[in-house]
């Protein structure tokens, strides 16, 4: 009986000092923030200029977001992104420029810097105005579920030319050549080899690739003297484009057999691959 009490005792305990820790137990949750306020020094324009690249062009601030949960406001750090897309568009356009900001609360940007991201990052045409929108989202730990975005500010811009990141070839004309494509490793390509030209630095095809297989850019015809490709030969990671150089090694096809548009951009220094 004795021993019976004790055990009956002892499970008494038990179930109360669950139930207790039932009761204090407390829910951490959630409770959002307020969107960061966007403001910047300047309105309407920006003043771009390859005179006075190195010049100021524009410098933004925004408030803290102040996170909290049901224990208070969050200890987390806040992470920034800025973001730089054309009117319209509504931060949708793949080529948008999105900047990573850290915790900070402001950033700054010369001439140069931002007229870089126009025209490499959304590719802008030089020497014309462009209507576009800024905006910084924030979130903690870079959880979609906590992203807050801020106003828009919206700006016109005229962006500068400036050098290509690769020359491009002074004949004026791009074939593609490689085992990649039916005719093989020829530097005397037939016409459906070459490219169409843009402009004087962007060049356009629509070809059938072999897929695994590799190829290069001829900047002349007839001779393997002058020509455009990668760092790093068969790179898995540029199969659908990415940097180039003068010189180089060969690019790797898709995986997959089929006919690609390959884009070539001596502006940004970049190409692309895609299936059509």
């Amino acid at each position: 009986m004795k021993n019976l009490f004790k055990m009956f005792v002892g499970f008494c305990l038990v179930a109360f000092a669950i139930s207790s820790c039932k009761k204090d137990e407390k829910r951490i949750v959630f409770q959002k923030g307020s969107a960061p306020v966007l403001t910047a020094n300047r309105s309407a324009t920006i003043p771009l200029s390859f005179i006075t690249a190195d010049n100021a062009a524009i410098a933004f601030t925004w408030t803290n977001p102040d996170y909290k949960f049901t224990t208070g406001v969050s200890s987390q750090d806040v992470t920034y992104l800025l973001e730089v897309d054309t009117t319209g568009a509504n931060f949708t356009n793949p080529k948008r420029k999105q900047l990573s900001i850290g915790n900070e609360l402001s950033q700054a940007f010369t001439q140069s810097q931002f007229n870089d991201y126009l025209l490499n990052q959304l590719e802008l045409t030089a020497a014309r105005p462009h209507n576009i929108e800024i905006r910084v989202k924030s979130s903690l730990a870079g959880s979609a579920a906590t992203e807050l975005f801020s106003n828009v500010l919206k700006f016109t811009v005229t962006p500068y030319a400036i050098p290509p990141k690769i020359t491009p070839p002074a004949s004026g004309e791009l074939y593609i050549t490689g085992d990649a494509l039916a005719s093989s490793w020829v530097n005397n390509p037939p016409i459906s080899q070459k490219f169409t030209r843009i402009s004087n630095t962007f060049f356009t095809i629509n070809v059938q690739l072999i897929g695994g297989k590799s190829y290069t850019f001829l900047a002349n015809f007839g001779s393997w003297d002058f020509k455009y490709s990668i760092k790093d030969k068969n790179d898995p990671a540029l199969k659908d484009g990415g940097d180039f150089q003068w010189g180089g090694n060969d690019i790797l096809a898709p995986d997959v057999s089929g006919t690609y548009k390959i884009e070539v951009n001596f502006q940004t220094g970049k190409f692309s691959v895609t299936k059509i």
